[in-house]
């Protein structure tokens, strides 16, 4: 038995629960650079906790095919954690709510080129599932002593489909 779960376009306020979309869209808030470049400033709620730093690692994660099964979820009680592709491919970003400390009421949302996410602390999300290869990401999150990765085996698999 699984659940199926159709993906949604990745929009500001579809994912406003979970994180942010990071993308170049809307209005700009100056020109810099001799007015040559565009800053979209402050796009992301990036929150580290008291114990940690910001650090930003290179992912390289397999690339999937819809349909995708979604057997795990995690998240991360000390930090958010954002995703910037190092490519214009899309890629498959699987959400859910908290309901005392198990995900429920999943989401999946199929990025558009340009688009990036940042997840929110403590945040239910699936894997890295890049839809093109080489799955290339830089991911901006928390490094620090303690643990960050809080893992959930689902009893009842996903299934997404486009």
């Amino acid at each position: 038995m699984t659940i199926t779960l159709r993906t949604e376009a990745l929009t500001t306020g579809a994912f406003a629960p979970f994180g942010d979309v990071l993308e170049a869209a809307g209005p700009h808030d100056k020109l810099i650079n001799e007015g040559m470049c565009k800053r979209f400033h402050d796009r992301a709620r990036m929150d580290f906790g008291p114990e940690g730093r910001a650090g930003i690692s290179m992912f390289q994660a397999e690339a999937r095919a819809l349909p995708y099964t979604c057997a795990l979820v995690e998240r991360h009680p000390e930090g958010s954690q954002a995703f910037v592709p190092m490519t214009a491919d899309p890629f498959l970003v699987i959400v859910a709510e908290d309901e005392g400390g198990h995900p429920v009421r999943f989401r999946a949302f199929l990025t558009a080129p340009g688009q990036g996410i940042n997840l929110l602390r403590n945040t239910w999300h699936g894997v890295l599932t890049p839809l093109a290869p080489p799955g290339l990401f830089a991911v901006i999150d928390r490094i620090g002593e303690t643990a960050n990765l809080e893992e959930y085996p689902l009893t009842t698999p996903l299934l997404i489909e486009g």
